[in-house]
């Protein structure tokens, strides 16, 4: 009966977790443990997921197809996995579409993980953040089917998307899921632009608080703290994908056509 207590508050679980709750009954033997699991998996009450990390099958249903939320498998991947990026935007409700590879934050990545049809991709923390000890910097704590989760906060999650943007797909993606957020806290979005200390990332963030100053409530003041950060040369939009484009001088930036006129919207 314990077992299937834990099994049920636990829909997905580590060996470490599973080893708390076999001492917190009185058993310690490592072998015990392996041989628990291995009947359990057999058994089909369980699924192994990666070395080290299971999911939970609920009793009736079919090991091969029950749906195991892939939010908590990325999140329980490595004991500080922070859900980041595109990723983030999906566990806030705030993505425009629905991808089925999940991104995480961590120290040391572990190599790719494939389950079922997800993709599940880990990489280091900025190493801004790192070197000033950031790493938790607008990192919230959120329910997830009873178990609780890290996935960066909006602000942040803003900031990434525009500094790393091949973490979250096509412009038209990144610009349509960052306008369904209806509020930043601006004051913060400043702080961590300060933090990662990366000027063409300081001038993306100003550039898209532009473009939506009205529904964000933007003001001169606040476009200035990020204006007053822009590089002294123009930069493309993004590094990897230069092509021509709209030289926008207030942020020296150079931006893509369709990203400056926004020309999916002529699709609606």
């Amino acid at each position: 009966m314990k077992l299937r207590a834990f099994l049920r508050t636990h829909p997905v679980f580590t060996v470490e977790d599973f080893a708390g709750f076999l001492s917190s009954d009185g058993t310690h033997n490592l072998r015990t443990q392996e041989s628990l699991l291995a009947y359990h998996v057999k058994a089909g009450n369980i699924v192994r997921v990666r070395r080290g990390l299971y999911a939970s099958v609920p009793p009736g249903a079919s090991p091969e197809n029950f749906p195991i939320d892939p939010f908590l498998l990325a999140a329980r991947i490595s004991k500080e996995a922070v859900l980041a990026y595109h990723t983030a935007l999906e566990a806030h409700g705030k993505a425009y579409s629905v991808y089925e590879h999940f991104t995480y934050l961590v120290s040391r990545p572990v190599p790719l993980i494939t389950f079922r049809a997800h993709l599940f991709k880990g990489v280091r923390f900025p190493q801004a953040l790192v070197r000033k000890k950031a790493e938790s910097f607008d990192v919230m704590k959120a329910d997830r089917s009873g178990m609780t989760i890290s996935v960066t906060g909006l602000e942040r999650t803003f900031v990434d998307v525009l500094n790393r943007p091949g973490l979250s797909g096509s412009w038209e993606e990144i610009w349509r899921s960052l306008e369904t957020v209806e509020y930043f806290d601006l004051d913060k979005v400043a702080l961590y632009v300060d933090l990662l200390g990366n000027a063409t990332t300081a001038a993306k963030v100003g550039f898209f608080l532009e473009q939506h100053r009205d529904s964000l409530m933007v003001d001169e003041a606040h476009l200035k703290t990020f204006r007053d950060r822009r590089p002294r040369r123009p930069h493309y939009l993004e590094r990897s994908r230069r092509k021509a484009g709209r030289f926008v001088a207030d942020w020296n930036l150079v931006v893509p056509e369709e990203v400056y006129g926004r020309s999916w919207e002529e699709l609606r």
